[in-house]
């Protein structure tokens, strides 16, 4: 009996398409957990520019989780930057591209000071910056020019550097989501900031970044929180189209004071999309005021005026709403015809054997 060589087998087993070994790639925020294969990591070559940027936005390459804690750890919100005035901290804000960053319009009373403005990227503890801390000049500020004042609509602003910054494991952009992104009610999301823990305290030092998980709030059930409590002396306001909740009716967590143009981040699929920007709130986690955002998809338009080249992300098929690739069903005629063609070929690799 001739006996078919070693090789000659591998290579016949090679040619059966015998898939490759599916890498897991699990995030779940109730845990606090996040399991990242290689896969992902491939994506973010280290210096990613340009029009490199959307598959850059939204994936942190430091990709552990907190359980429990409030303080943030490093490289965890690489898009988290600290907006400056005079070398304080007065607003939070999000890296969106490699020279834009997003935040709220009230931070700003005049955009025409900006030499008095810095911001600052890769940190996570104000009083100690350390080695991947970068400092960025502003160009200009962007204010969106609907806005009308405190908790109006339009509460957005963008602010240019005078000098792109290189991306690394700990400056990275968020994704700016395209209109056709709807963010449900009740979906887990997260703020982050480095503002007071309450009305009276502030953050004590090193003042490390803090993180919060919160629901999105429905807007006909904002609306009744913001009617309720009238006696207390609050007033009653309106959640306008182009505002998002997100918090709890209890109250107790919140963003607060110098948290002011931060972001709201959802995982969506497997990427990380700013739902909002921190703009107002009655108090700091009071009773039946949560938190109050500006919806980015309301501001679309507008912020793809000043930077035409930023890509927003879509939902959908090649979106941002990707389904966990674990749950994905092989797709097209190839997928089909494998195990067909397997067990021709191991056929073939018998009778060759026989020879």
């Amino acid at each position: 009996m001739k006996q078919v060589p070693a090789v000659a087998l591998l290579l016949l087993l090679l040619r059966s398409g015998s898939p490759a070994p599916t890498v897991p790639l699990t995030h779940s925020l109730g845990s606090g957990s996040q399991d990242v294969g290689p896969a992902s990591t491939e994506l973010l070559s280290s210096g990613t520019q340009g029009g490199e940027a959307l598959n850059a936005c939204g994936r942190p390459r430091m990709l552990n989780r907190m359980v429990g804690g409030q303080n943030a750890l490093e490289g965890e919100w690489p898009w988290q930057v600290s907006i400056q005035r005079n070398g304080s901290h007065f607003c939070g804000g999000s890296l969106i591209t490699d020279r834009w960053v997003l935040t709220a319009a009230h931070c700003f009373s005049n955009t025409s000071e900006t030499p008095l403005y810095q911001v600052l990227l890769g940190v996570l503890q104000l009083a100690r910056p350390g080695p991947h801390a970068v400092y960025a000049r502003v160009k200009r500020v962007e204010s969106n020019p609907q806005y009308q004042g405190m908790a109006s609509s339009a509460d957005v602003a963008l602010v240019e550097l005078e000098a792109p910054v290189t991306f690394t494991n700990y400056i990275l952009p968020v994704c700016v989501p395209d209109p056709s992104v709807i963010f449900e009610t009740g979906m887990n999301c997260w703020v982050t900031g480095w503002g007071s823990p309450s009305e009276q305290d502030s953050l004590p030092k090193p003042r490390t970044l803090q993180k919060l998980a919160v629901p999105i709030i429905g807007t006909p059930k904002c609306n009744l929180l913001y009617s309720k409590d009238a006696e207390s002396g609050f007033q009653p306001r309106t959640i306008k189209d182009d505002m998002l909740c997100a918090g709890f009716a209890e109250g107790k967590k919140d963003a607060c004071k110098g948290d002011s143009g931060g972001p709201l981040v959802c995982l969506v699929g497997q990427v990380w999309l700013q739902a909002g920007v921190i703009s107002w709130g009655e108090g700091c986690a009071r009773r039946n005021r949560p938190g109050v955002y500006i919806r980015l998809t309301s501001h679309h338009d507008w912020i793809h005026r000043i930077i035409p080249e930023l890509q927003f992300q879509r939902a959908g098929p090649g979106g941002a709403q990707k389904r966990d690739p674990r749950n994905l069903q092989p797709l097209g005629r190839n997928s089909a015809r494998c195990p067909a063609a397997r067990a021709v070929l191991l056929v073939l690799a018998a009778l060759l054997a026989l020879l």
